[in-house]
């Protein structure tokens, strides 16, 4: 093959079918490349999946793209030594053939390292973590109700992803790993929480970069709506005075460490707790009637912050706690009669898909009216199609039935109202083991009660704290 007139670089680059092939691929992936230069300066795309091909795909095209061209040239080696000795003026078209070659090492470079940055800084956003895959849906969900994303936007890595280069690289593996089982379709259902899982290695450590361990809580007042289900959805309020200060202290205070043996994945079961006070005495509780032998073949585990504040940063609530919500937000009316037992018995029924759930969740809900209320059936439909909606709102928040995920799926370890919680240790039931001491159930360890489902507490009044309001 001689080069004729051809400029060295062309001769180079056309000698071998592969190296056309990287040449076609590096050229369309830098055009498309400038085309979404603007989500690239951004930083951000507004479509996770057009994220993905701006700043995963593209880049790779164009990387594979500029592979090829020098192994095309590799391959063809021998035509290309005898089409450069060929050329006339060898010494010229040889300074012009590396002239070029390093001009576009140069662009190559700039453009590959940008690509690569862009593809390193999307793969860390929550965008990318929770909508480019289907099955962190219910996550990205819950991630959004908290305090986490409404007010200080902490995003998954900043919890998901260890320090340093260590952290970020197995971090990487891991999503490897789970991009394998979501192609092949093998992953679970419902996909396990990061304590079942074991990924939230050194929680203290990484809740501590906003949470100081030493700061004194002190006490605060919690006011706690709830409305019943008779027909006039009687709205009553609970008034706690809450511990918060004694609570931390007695599990993360100076010198402080606590183990525990749970029996089950999702930690909901503990059969074993070892509590050191930072003062140089250490004891055991095992739990009533637990086998020695059995519970050394039990996992042990330190205690750290997720232990009890599990679900921080991916609330789901119980059907009747989202339900209360909703009506004291607005999003359901409460002038409806029977509207929280009826709601909740509807939002807890099995649909198969939300699209069911949909339509059959405000379909109930009118069916209901019309057959015990017609009148208010005939004269309020405006107000049951807002009910069946915000029901809607209310079930798309924390059921996902193709991920099998339903109220009650990912239990809420702080408190003890929906779950365990505070009792899976404070039961009253994990001595040790001459009986002198207990783990104590005494309510009064954590809170007071000022009020109890009270209509209108007085309490209230005295604290300065609005009373809230009944719409009929």
């Amino acid at each position: 093959m001689t080069t004729g007139e051809r400029p060295p670089w062309l001769a180079l680059l056309t000698s071998h079918w592969v190296s056309l092939l990287g040449v076609g691929l590096a050229t369309t992936a830098g055009f498309s490349w400038l085309f979404v230069l603007p989500m690239h300066l951004k930083g951000k795309a507004d479509n996770p999946y057009i994220g993905i091909l701006a700043f995963l795909i593209i880049p790779a095209i164009f990387i594979l793209g500029l592979i090829l061209m020098p192994v095309g040239v590799w391959l063809a080696r021998r035509q290309v030594v005898k089409g450069l000795r060929a050329m006339p003026n060898r010494r010229a078209s040889l300074g012009r053939l590396v002239t070029f070659l390093g001009l576009m090492t140069f662009v190559n470079l700039v453009i590959g390292s940008q690509a690569t940055y862009r593809a390193v800084q999307h793969m860390e956003t929550d965008q990318f973590c929770g909508q480019s895959c289907h099955v962190m849906k219910p996550e990205f969900t819950a991630w959004k109700q908290t305090p986490h994303a409404a007010h200080s936007h902490v995003e998954c890595v900043e919890c998901h992803i260890g320090p340093g280069a260590s952290g970020w690289f197995h971090a990487k593996l891991a999503g490897i790993q789970q991009l394998k089982d979501v192609t092949f379709d093998t992953y679970k259902r419902p996909i396990e929480s990061a304590i079942e899982s074991n990924r939230l290695v050194g929680s203290a450590e990484t809740c501590e970069k906003c949470h100081a361990r030493e700061r004194d809580l002190g006490s605060s007042v919690k006011v706690r709506t709830s409305y019943h289900d008779d027909e006039a959805n009687t709205l009553t309020e609970t008034v706690l005075t809450m511990r918060e200060g004694d609570i931390h202290r007695a599990h993360v205070g100076p010198g402080v460490r606590i183990r525990y043996a749970p029996a089950d994945p999702k930690r909901q079961t503990i059969q074993w707790v070892e509590y050191s006070d930072g003062k140089g005495r250490t004891s055991q509780y095992p739990a009533t009637g637990v086998d020695a032998k059995a519970l050394a073949a039990l996992p042990k585990f330190e205690m750290q912050c997720v232990d009890c504040h599990n679900r921080a940063a991916h609330t789901f609530q119980s059907a009747a706690k989202a339900i209360d919500s909703g009506l004291e937000l607005g999003e359901i009316p409460t002038s409806l009669p029977f509207m929280k037992k009826t709601g909740l018995e509807i939002v807890t029924s099995a649909f198969p898909t939300v699209e069911a759930a949909a339509t059959g969740i405000p379909a109930k809900l009118a069916a209901f009216y019309k057959e015990k209320y017609p009148d208010i059936a005939k004269t309020r439909s405006a107000e049951i199609d807002a009910a069946g909606k915000g029901l809607v709102k209310i079930y798309n928040r924390n059921v996902f039935p193709d991920l099998k995920v339903t109220w009650g799926t990912y239990p809420i370890n702080l408190g003890h109202t929906d779950a365990p919680g505070c009792f899976r240790c404070h039961d009253g039931g994990h001595s040790t083991a001459d009986n002198s001491r207990t783990i104590s159930n005494d309510c009064s360890l954590c809170h007071e009660a000022v009020a109890v489902d009270e209509a209108s507490p007085a309490v209230l009044k005295t604290l300065g704290i609005p009373e809230k309001k009944q719409t009929h």
